[in-house]
């Protein structure tokens, strides 16, 4: 289970980084076609870039962060529920700023921030599972006679 929770938090933060390739692919394609005469306006729907984009962070992220949480309580990670509870607040709370930007726009920079931690807290939620089992006795120090 530990492998499980470990490779869970990893896809997350590739998730992440995927997202961020995603929407600059989305948003210079969208330049790259307004420079060649498409006009953008309330009928775009984007391209394929902002659909990834939409997939991953709206049902691929969000059920691996699920994923780790339930893998969480099973995985004997030190401090591995913790972890995986920050990774979840984050998705949710990044899914949040998504909606919101649509209406105030500023908040696009709170979603964007808000990815960097969520890259950082999967990452470290990774890292805590190459670790020693949570369970395990620490190697004694003291010499046997």
């Amino acid at each position: 289970m530990r492998a499980t929770y470990r490779v869970l938090a990893g896809l997350i933060s590739i998730g992440v980084l995927v997202q961020a390739m995603a929407i600059a692919v989305a948003w210079f394609t969208a330049l790259k076609d307004v420079d060649g005469g498409l006009v953008i306006d309330k009928n775009y729907d984007g391209n394929w870039g902002h659909s990834l984009h939409g997939i991953v962070g709206s049902m691929i992220i969000p059920l691996l962060a699920i994923l780790l949480l339930i893998v969480s309580f099973f995985a004997k990670v030190d401090g591995g529920v913790k972890w995986a509870l920050y990774v979840f607040g984050l998705v949710a709370l990044q899914i949040a700023f998504a909606f919101a930007a649509f209406a105030a726009p500023v908040i696009g920079a709170l979603h964007g921030a808000n990815a960097l931690a969520l890259l950082a807290v999967a990452g470290m939620a990774a890292r805590r599972a190459a670790g020693a089992p949570a369970t395990a006795a620490a190697p004694s120090t003291e010499a046997t006679a």
